[in-house]
C-alpha cells in the first residue's frame, strides 16, 4: 500500500509554505503577476525512459532478514505463516477510467519485471480471466475505502464492487492466502500522471511479492518514507528471490531461510559478504514519524521522539537520517539554523547509504528553498545543481520540477535571464508529469516565485 501525506506531499511543501508568510488577500493578484511562470505557455508533459537507477548493493546477509521482513510480516505488524506467490504465467489488466499514461507506464515496468526479476508476466485485455486487475478509480471512492491509501492491493478480487462486497472477510485477508491466483489493485483515476506510475510500480511489485514495507531499506520502494519512486535494482532483485524454482507455495519462514543464503549468492554473488543485521523498527517509532507527517500541531515534538528513539536504538541507517530530516521540516519556520544543522546531518548519512542520494537531494531542495527565500542565491544555485542530476536519475518528476523553479529563481536574481527561462520551461514540463492539472503546476510554480520575491525583499 502506498501511504498519502507522507514524502509525496510534505517534501515538496514544507520548505515552500514554511518560509513564506502569505501575503493578505489584497496582493494576491499582484503575486500572481510576479510569477514569470504563468506568462509562459504549459510546454509538452514530460515522461521519463529507461530503467531505475539504484542497484542491489548491500550483503547478501543483510538481504536476507530484509526479504524475510518484507514477505512473512505485514504493515500492520501481523504476522504471515507462509510463503504465497502466483503458479504459472501471469497476466494484467486494466479497468475503469483509464488515465492517458497508464497504458505507456504498464508496459514499461512488465519490460522491467520480465528482463530484470525474470518474471513470465504480460498485459492482457481480459479484465476477467486476469491474475491482477488494475481497477482505476476516483480518489473520493477509494478514500471512503482505505482514508490513508494514496493506492492498494487486496487479493481474492477482480474489481473494486467486489472488495467493498468482500470488505472485512478471509476473502481479501493475505493471512488466509495459500496461492496467489487472483488480486486487485486499486489507483486513483483522478491524479497526476507520476502518482499513477509510483503507484503502479509499488503495487504491482506487492501484489506479485512482498507484502511488507521497512522503513529501514533506503534503496527499495518498498518503504513508507517515499523517497524510492520506482522499482530499484532491490526490489526487483527480492521479486526474483520470491520466484525461485527453490521456494514453493506454502513454505514457513524457517524453510525459507534455510534456502535464502544459496539462492542470494546465486543471484547476487556480489553480495556475498559481511553485512549488518538490521532489525524491524519499533512501533513507537513508527507511531511518532506517522504524528510527524500528519500536519498537526505537535510535528516539532513527534520528530523529536523520532530522534530520540533512533538514537536511542543505536541506529545508523536511514532511519536516524529521516528523524533528522523530519526534526528539520518541522522546524524550518520556527528554527531555520537549527533546521539547517539537521537537513545536514540527515545528508551525511544518507550519502553513505545504497539509494540514498536521492534522499539527500530531497534534503538539498529543502535547503535550495531556506536559501533563496534569505537571498542567497548562489548557495540556491549550487544546491539546485548537485540535486537536479539525482532527481533525473531517479526518475522522481515532483522533486526535479520543485529543483528547476528554485534555479529558474535564482538565475533570475542573478540577472541570468536566459538561463532563468530555460531552467522555468523545463520545470513547467515536468511539473506536469508530476503535479496533473494546469491550476496546480501554476500553483506550485506561484509558491516557487514567492520564496524569490522575498529573497528579494531581504
Amino acid at each position: 500500500m502506498r501511504i498519502r501525506n507522507l514524502l509525496s506531499i510534505f517534501a515538496l511543501t514544507t520548505a515552500l509554505s514554511g518560509c513564506v508568510t502569505p501575503p493578505p488577500p489584497a496582493q494576491v493578484s499582484k503575486a500572481e503577476a510576479d510569477n514569470p511562470a504563468a506568462a509562459m505557455p504549459l510546454p509538452a508533459l514530460q515522461a521519463f525512459t529507461g530503467a531505475a537507477a539504484v542497484q542491489a548493493l548491500r550483503s547478501n546477509s543483510e538481504m536476507e532478514r530484509d526479504y524475510l521482513d518484507l514477505v512473512f510480516r505485514m504493515e500492520s505488524g501481523r504476522t504471515l505463516s507462509t510463503l504465497t506467490r502466483f503458479k504459472g504465467p501471469i497476466t494484467i489488466a486494466m479497468r475503469g477510467a483509464v488515465p492517458a499514461t497508464a497504458p505507456t507506464e504498464l508496459a514499461r515496468v512488465v519490460k522491467r519485471f520480465r528482463a530484470e526479476a525474470g518474471l513470465d508476466v504480460s498485459i492482457t485485455g481480459n479484465s476477467a480471466d486476469a491474475s491482477i486487475v488494475i481497477d482505476f478509480r476516483p480518489k473520493s471512492e477509494m478514500r471512503s475505502a482505505v482514508p490513508s491509501a494514496a493506492c492498494f492491493v487486496v487479493p481474492g478480487v477482480s474489481s473494486f464492487e467486489e472488495y467493498v462486497r468482500a470488505r472485512g472477510t478471509a476473502k481479501v485477508d493475505w493471512g488466509h492466502v495459500q496461492v496467489r491466483e487472483h488480486a486487485a489493485i486499486f489507483v486513483p483515476s483522478d491524479t497526476n500522471p507520476q502518482e499513477v506510475r509510483d503507484c503502479l510500480h509499488e503495487e504491482l511489485a506487492q501484489a506479485l511479492g512482498p507484502l511488507n514495507d521497512l522503513y529501514r531499506l533506503s534503496d527499495s520502494v518498498f518503504n513508507d518514507d517515499n523517497f524510492q519512486s520506482v522499482l530499484t535494482g532491490f526490489d526487483m532483485l527480492m521479486l526474483r528471490v520470491h520466484y525461485s524454482k527453490d521456494l514453493a507455495n506454502g513454505m514457513n519462514e524457517a524453510e525459507v531461510a534455510a534456502r535464502l543464503p544459496g539462492i542470494l549468492n546465486r543471484l547476487n554473488p556480489k553480495g556475498a559478504r559481511a553485512g549488518e543485521l538490521r532489525r524491524m523498527s519499533p512501533r513507537s517509532w513508527i507511531n511518532a514519524t506517522e504524528a510527524s507527517f500528519s500536519g498537526g500541531r505537535a510535528r516539532p515534538e513527534a520528530a523529536q521522539r523520532m530522534l530520540s528513539i533512533a538514537m536511542a536504538q543505536g541506529w545508523r541507517d536511514g532511519r536516524l537520517a529521516f528523524s533528522h530530516f523530519a526534526m528539520a521540516r518541522a522546524i524550518t519556520a520556527t528554527d531555520p539554523a537549527a533546521a539547517i544543522q539537521h537537513y545536514a546531518r540527515a545528508q551525511e548519512i544518507w550519502r553513505g547509504l545504497p539509494g540514498g542520494a536521492i534522499h539527500a537531494a530531497h534534503a538539498d531542495m529543502q535547503l535550495a528553498a531556506i536559501a533563496l527565500s534569505s537571498g542567497q542565491d548562489a548557495k540556491a544555485l549550487a544546491l539546485t545543481e548537485r540535486a537536479i542530476p539525482v532527481a533525473r536519475q531517479f526518475q522522481n518528476a515532483s522533486l526535479l520540477a520543485t529543483l528547476l523553479g528554485l534555479q529558474a529563481e535564482a538565475y533570475e536574481a542573478t540577472g541570468r535571464v536566459t538561463e532563468a527561462r530555460t531552467a522555468r520551461l523545463d520545470s513547467l514540463g515536468w511539473a506536469r508529469y508530476a503535479f496533473g492539472s494546469d491550476a496546480q503546476v501554476q500553483a506550485r510554480m506561484q509558491d516557487i516565485a514567492a520564496l524569490g520575491s522575498r529573497g528579494r525583499r531581504g
